[in-house]
């Protein structure tokens, strides 16, 4: 005679199958997919940055992690408003800034206040008022203007103005 609970599976296999499937063969086949898109996704797609000090505060804090996106720019041209990762010495140390001006424009700073094309731009993200002079100048086709939204601090401890277009990695999602 059997006991009453015998046809019932014992918990060892039900976790198993829970976690493993019916076909192991295709569970493993599925998670070395999963595993690869993962490693090529965040090796070349998006790429996890620290924040290393506080010229971007308040919109990014001191030693907070955000995912740069390296597709955007494959089709598509940096947009003025953007906060981007620039490219210094390698993949692993990048500055990220917000882009101003945009190839083609002439740019000034004139005591803290940013004119495109003789035209003051708004900038409500700009935290600090100190009085920064930049010299007016006409950026060239592969240029952008790009700066920190924490201008409390004196412009020459400030990494920011004009760069290249190779050197932008891309947005910054979050």
């Amino acid at each position: 005679m059997r006991a009453a609970n015998s046809h019932a599976p014992p918990i060892r296999s039900l976790w198993l199958r829970l976690i493993v499937g019916k076909n192991p063969r295709v569970t493993l086949i599925r998670a070395a997919i999963l595993g690869l898109a993962c490693w090529l996704l965040f090796r070349h797609g998006l790429l996890p940055v620290r924040i290393t000090g506080i010229s971007m505060e308040p919109t990014y804090r001191n030693r907070s992690i955000n995912l740069v996106n390296r597709f955007p720019y494959l089709y598509r041209q940096p947009r003025r408003g953007e906060v981007i990762a620039i490219q210094t010495t390698g993949p692993s140390v990048m500055y990220m800034k917000r882009i101003l001006g945009l190839p083609g424009e002439q740019v000034e700073l004139r005591h803290g206040k940013l004119f495109i094309n003789n035209d003051l731009l708004p900038e409500p993200y700009v935290h600090g008022d100190e009085p920064w002079d930049f010299p007016r100048r006409t950026l060239k086709p592969d240029e952008y203007l790009v700066l920190g939204d924490n201008r409390s601090m004196p412009i020459e401890s400030h990494a920011g103005g004009v760069i290249q277009r190779w050197r932008i990695v891309g947005p910054v999602l979050w």
